[in-house]
């Protein structure tokens, strides 16, 4: 217990040690050639993007980004394959335990705010939906658009795969306890959820803000529209923050330090926000 109380006031110290965003790594990190990113498909463009501005400024270093989910990429953290992982979601309670047991420190960086967005087809009237009617689609209580006012037309009910951190949030938003009921189609990505709508009529589904378009339309939420402002106040009803994680703090100077303090550059910031994203920071 005293072990899990130790590593979980490293969480907590990570929230206020922002460190200073340099773009210096230090002697020894220079020998050091590649640096491995797994998880969030969230994250993956912020990551995608923090890692071409990364290479102008340290040339030397090689930068991977897998994204296949975020439960992949703490599983990844935690068995010592990556030393960054992306994630949408928190830690659970049961990754944070196997962690400590193996020796490993998970430590959140906060990089972004991130909204939660039901979207549906551009075709569709409805523009707005309250969190029981979501649940109520997605546990099968409601199976045709005409239930709320819609066209007559069947739900296709979309949603993200169970390993995805975006699945996790939507099960804590609009789920709870409940399961989803046996016609919902998974699909392992948000560009394949964003995909899948705005190619069916009837389709619902769910992704980050980052990958709303013309393409979707993002739904009101509870009277409330998911946007810039909605998210970063908190008064959207789906916001969530978008990690890294990392073991331990990482040593100042180092590779793994600039690139998880990118975030704080005004470079960083630009990434962020050119993506849909929200910074947490504003210079």
């Amino acid at each position: 217990m005293r072990t899990t109380w130790q590593a979980a006031m490293w969480v907590v110290l990570a929230a206020f040690l922002g460190g200073m965003p340099g773009s210096a790594v230090g002697g020894d990190e220079k020998e050091k050639t590649s640096l491995q990113i797994e998880g969030s498909t969230t994250v993956g463009p912020i990551a995608d993007e923090f890692t071409e501005a990364f290479k102008k400024l340290h040339p030397e270093i090689t930068i991977t980004v897998k994204k296949t989910g975020s439960g992949d990429g703490i599983a990844a953290l935690i068995d010592g394959r990556c030393p960054i992982a992306t994630s949408s979601r928190f830690m659970k309670g049961d990754e944070f335990k196997k962690a400590v047991e193996k020796g490993v420190t998970p430590v959140a960086h906060a990089i972004a705010m991130d909204g939660v967005c039901i979207v549906v087809h551009p075709s569709n009237p409805i523009k707005a939906m309250k969190t029981e009617q979501v649940k109520d689609i997605y546990t099968g209580k409601i199976t045709n658009w005409k239930e709320l006012g819609g066209a007559d037309k069947p739900i296709v009910v979309i949603s993200r795969d169970t390993s995805s951190g975006t699945y996790e949030s939507f099960t804590n938003f609009v789920m709870g306890k409940d399961k989803m009921f046996e016609k919902v189609e998974y699909v392992n990505s948000n560009p394949q959820a964003h995909s899948r709508v705005s190619t069916t009529e009837g389709a619902i589904g769910y992704v980050g803000l980052g990958f709303v378009d013309e393409k979707v339309k993002a739904l009101e939420m509870n009277g409330v529209a998911p946007n810039r402002k909605t998210v970063q106040s908190g008064q959207y009803p789906f916001s969530r923050p978008l990690f890294l994680f990392t073991n331990g703090y990482p040593d100042l100077g180092s590779a793994v330090h600039a690139f998880c303090t990118f975030y704080l550059t005004e470079k960083g910031q630009e990434i962020i926000e050119a993506k849909g994203f929200v910074p947490v920071t504003n210079y």
